[in-house]
């Protein structure tokens, strides 16, 4: 029968499997899966054939019999002697190695490690991978490669293991086989040690030659002793002590051991890859949500264009059921979202006219016309798939343990193995040397420390993910680590427990000047200001603002400038003040408006009090179930703002907060944090707004309210994707469930070794006559593995909101 390959990633694929397929020029195609479809109908040309490096000859890749990985690429030959010859040279066969332009390439658990091709890690021989996913991307090379490696030499390693387990089952095969028993094994275990098995003395002798010891070290060493030793033995049986050959004068070996413990690590590889491949799962789904394509009106009508061709201005329609494909502002139309994947909140949002619709949400009822205003990177989408891949490459401080023992622990197994070698080969029982060789190979592979390495990356890989689905983008591994280490939360008042979005509210002047007068000033010197207060006169003024001359922006008092000829000031009493403005005739106003809630700003002109004008801010609704939330989880909350005490208070006074502290300076803020942090406190600091910056950056953890500002954004370790407070209880509970998962993980790598490395050097045997074989070493090695993967696994379905 003709194999029939996957002709992108070259996995052999059963054509009657029910797989993704197509036709192409008359012959018939098959995928593994629907990704390696799509590339090769994107450009079958590049996937048909390929030259054969060694002898020139094309291949069809879809039939090709002998296929090579290397460096991350597949080789395709003619015939299994060019195969062979290419495997002896890769070096000198290989094409360079290249990678798509721009592309860059990481190690999952050394991050630090990155280049601009695929490659092994030089610290734990881990391949690395590209830094930013794609929906283009195929099967990972490694897992296909190493699956193959497992489907083939799997076969094998089962023949060698009852050829010599045998015995034990009531079939002396060393009898009936005589002579040939030995050389059987041994036709056998060389393909599965010397190809099969290739991997792991590659990235075990990189290991070892640049002295970055891991767990391919004591893997390629174990499985290296035991099978030259069987080699030797089986070759010159002569060279071995009579006591230790049996009476048909051979001695023995661990075939057995070198073939299945190579089989069993390629197990646990491939449920690790595996397992790696869905902690993506996350942003896989995120990626899926931008559309391929936009409808773009232009002059000449409506044309589907890629959504690469986007640019900032274009005019878009999004159709009920599609999904809006770039970031953008309704101009036309109104209708319902569904921001589900991209906030964690179920219920559709109205957008109507001049609201911001997201890239990726989808539009539920009706047709809407948009403004495209960020394309490409500059999308949340985009930028929410750069920090969860960014976040997931991150070392949680905690990391640090294990990367302390990590460094002591290759060298102390190796020399436990050696002194475990010599003490049975000493005092053991006959023949010692069996029983010397089976301690030491059984402690190299069970303290394998590949769990303790998984420990930590795996739960920040999950949870980072989880976090993007939940509305929550989180920065790197060291704030997940710190907000759920917070026992002090400072919130912002505007924009994070309001809505951010105040209306005018009253009007109050002095003398002969008229509301619309004052309303005129204010909208002038606010025309270029993003401030929500700013906004608020803005929006209320109808007219068109008149220009403004020396404007200046004073943070934490307001605005000044030459409206028409006249010095004008407008914001709160030291802005008064500055301008020389006694509010005294105001005052009993703006206290009454303080006392409804509403931010008492004054605007004087020529340093004459003019007017006191009011907004009013509307608490989030689901501001104060959220607060209560977070108290109930013994946190302390205190309110922070640059508002006046009356106003705060009230705010706090209708959410519950004892603790205000009222007009406070960016700096104030900040200020006030380090107090708190000098009290021994861990701070967390919630704001949306410019001034919130210095604190967001001075706190412990800085917490970002999505639709605040860039830098806000930019100064925070936390963003809550739709500046909901309910996405903080969301955020809090999936950091201290990430802690607790890493805990475990870490917690079972420890208890694991120092359990296994004693049984496996035999402090069993004297009491129980128990010495753990090199067999069940290696599967309770790649079991530890599965339980830190399975354990850091279940975060994606724990209950966090």
């Amino acid at each position: 029968m003709t194999v029939t390959r996957d002709p992108v990633c070259a996995m052999i694929v059963d054509p009657d499997a029910g797989k993704p397929h197509c036709d192409h020029d008359g012959e018939a195609y098959h995928f593994c899966a629907a990704g390696c479809r799509d590339k090769f109908m994107a450009d079958p040309k590049t996937y048909m054939t390929a030259g054969d490096p060694v002898s020139g000859a094309t291949v069809v890749r879809a039939t090709a019999e002998h296929v090579v990985s290397h460096a991350g690429a597949r080789y395709f030959f003619e015939t299994p002697e060019t195969k062979a010859t290419f495997e002896a040279a890769p070096e000198d066969y290989a094409a360079p190695v290249t990678a798509p332009a721009g592309v860059k390439y990481t190690c999952p658990m050394d991050p630090e490690i990155i280049t601009d091709y695929p490659a092994d890690c030089p610290i734990c021989g881990m391949a690395l991978e590209p830094m930013m996913p794609s929906l283009d991307d195929g099967p990972n090379p490694e897992l296909v490669d190493f699956r193959q490696r497992l489907w083939l030499g799997a076969p094998l390693a089962l023949v060698v293991f009852v050829l010599e387990m045998g015995s034990h089952l009531g079939l002396p095969f060393a009898d009936w086989l005589g002579p040939a028993h030995q050389w059987l094994q041994l036709a056998l275990t060389l393909p599965v040690v010397a190809w099969i098995g290739a991997p792991v003395f590659r990235r075990g002798w990189s290991s070892i030659r640049t002295g970055n010891f891991n767990m391919w070290t004591l893997i390629a060493i174990g499985v290296g002793a035991a099978f030259a030793y069987s080699v030797l033995a089986t070759i010159a049986p002569a060279l071995f002590p009579p006591e230790l050959r049996d009476h048909h004068g051979r001695a023995p070996v661990y075939f057995e051991a070198a073939a299945v413990i190579t089989i069993l690590v390629l197990v646990g590889q491939v449920m690790e890859l595996s397992a790696r491949e869905r902690t993506g799962d996350a942003i896989r789904a995120l990626l899926s949500l931008a559309p391929k394509t936009a409808r773009r009106i232009t002059d000449a009508g409506e044309t589907d264009v890629p959504l690469d061709e986007v640019r900032t201005g274009d005019r878009l329609r999004v159709r009920p059921g599609e999904a809006v494909p770039v970031d953008g502002i309704v101009t036309e139309g109104a209708s319902s979202m569904d921001e589900a994947l991209l906030t964690g909140e179920p219920m559709p949002v109205p957008k109507s006219v001049g609201d911001a619709v997201t890239g990726g949400a989808v539009n539920t009822t009706g047709s809407i016309i948009m403004r495209a205003e960020a394309v490409g990177a500059d999308t949340m989408l985009s930028r929410i798939v750069a920090m969860v891949t960014a976040a997931q490459r991150s070392r949680a401080p905690i990391q640090s343990l294990a990367d302390r023992v990590a460094q002591v622990f290759v060298p102390t197994v190796i020399a436990i193995a050696v002194l475990s070698f010599l003490v049975w080969l000493a005092l053991g029982p006959q023949p010692p040397l069996t029983y010397a060789i089976v301690a030491a190979v059984s402690v190299l592979i069970i303290a394998c420390p590949c769990a303790l390495g998984l420990a930590t990356p795996m739960s920040i890989m999950v949870a980072t993910g989880r976090g993007a689905q939940s509305g929550v983008l989180i920065r790197d591994a060291e704030a997940l680590e710190r907000l759920a280490r917070v026992d002090t939360l400072i919130v912002d008042k505007t924009g994070t427990l309001t809505e951010g979005r105040p209306t005018l509210a009253t009007i109050e002047t002095v003398g002969a000047a008229t509301s619309e007068d004052v309303l005129a000033l204010a909208a002038a010197l606010e025309a270029g200001s993003e401030h929500p207060v700013g906004t608020a006169i803005t929006d209320a003024f109808s007219g068109t603002p008149a220009p403004v001359g020396a404007f200046e922006a004073i943070t934490g008092k307001g605005v000044r400038g030459t409206v028409q000829g006249h010095a004008v000031a407008f914001g709160n009493e030291a802005m008064m003040a500055e301008a020389g403005a006694m509010i005294g005739d105001l005052a009993a106003a703006a206290d009454a408006a303080q006392a409804r809630g509403e931010t008492a700003m004054f605007l004087s002109r020529d340093g004459g009090l003019v007017a006191m004008i009011s907004v009013v801010d509307a608490v989030k609704h689901t501001a104060h179930a959220a607060l209560a939330a977070l108290q109930s989880d013994d946190l302390r909350i205190v309110m922070a703002t640059g508002d006046s005490a009356r106003t705060a208070g009230v705010v706090a006074a209708r959410l519950g907060l004892p603790e205000v502290h009222a007009g406070l300076s960016p700096d104030g803020k900040a200020a006030l944090i380090a107090e708190l942090q000098r009290q021994g406190r861990t701070v967390a600091m919630a704001g949306d707004g410019v001034n919130d910056a210095p604190a967001l950056a001075v706190a412990d953890v800085g917490i970002a309210m999505g639709a605040g500002s860039d830098v806000a954004i930019e100064s925070a370790g936390i963003t809550l994707v739709k500046g909901d407070l309910t996405a903080l209880v969301r955020a809090r509970h999936l950091a201290r469930a990430t802690m607790r998962n890493i805990r475990q993980n870490l917690f079972f790598a420890f208890v694991y070794n120092a359990a296994g490395v004693p049984i496996a050097a035999g402090i069993l045997f004297p009491v129980f006559g128990v010495l753990l074989s090199p067999i069940f070493a290696a599967a309770a090695m790649s079991l530890s593995s599965v339980s830190v993967i399975g354990n850091a696994l279940r975060l994606r379905k724990a209950k966090i909101g």
